[in-house]
């Protein structure tokens, strides 16, 4: 014997009854999922790596530490972006330029180690809108594929653009941050 929620007693025989009238729907659920199997996928569909679905102008994508007109890191160690963002995937260490390093920094301090957590990261644009100077911005890259979990944790040399190969962000950047830049 059985108690239900009611309590009221139930016997076994009746349970088993009770039992088999899910039979039925099941049979109806493996029955839709057939259906769906046997009628393909609805909408258009991209063959993958060889025809990428567009994406939205706002899409998120690849971090990018950028580079002011001379050539210089445009980052100066604030920790803005690291305290903004809500994953913790940012970290970085802040050191002093020394005079042999005027061309390559901005200002008197600078990241020597940025480094950012792919596998943390949110893509949310926090560190985006809470940087000062207008640094790191979020590509319309997509972020590569990698086999161990070490190869995800994007240091300066994967993020900060290279001084001949300068990724435009203009359709990114909000006006603030475009007077920011000038």
């Amino acid at each position: 014997m059985k108690l239900t929620n009611r309590s009221k007693v139930v016997s076994n025989k009746e349970m088993t009854f009770m039992e088999k009238l899910y039979l039925p729907e099941i049979l109806k659920g493996m029955a839709i999922t057939l259906r769906h199997a046997l009628e393909g996928p609805k909408g258009k569909v991209f063959s993958y790596p060889e025809v990428e679905k567009p994406r939205a102008k706002v899409w998120r994508g690849l971090h990018v530490l950028k580079r002011d007109e001379e050539g210089r890191e445009r980052c100066t160690s604030c920790g803005l972006c690291a305290v903004a963002c809500p994953a913790e995937a940012i970290t970085m260490i802040s050191a002093e330029r020394t005079k042999d390093e005027k061309h390559l920094y901005r200002e008197e301090k600078y990241a020597s180690v940025y480094e950012i957590n792919m596998l943390r990261c949110i893509f949310c644009g926090m560190c985006e809108e809470a940087c000062p100077k207008s640094a790191i911005y979020l590509t319309d890259r997509l972020v590569d594929v990698e086999t161990n979990r070490g190869s995800f944790i994007y240091g300066k040399d994967k993020l900060v653009e290279d001084v001949n190969n300068r990724i435009d962000i203009t359709d990114r950047q909000s006006e603030l941050q475009k007077k920011a830049v000038k």
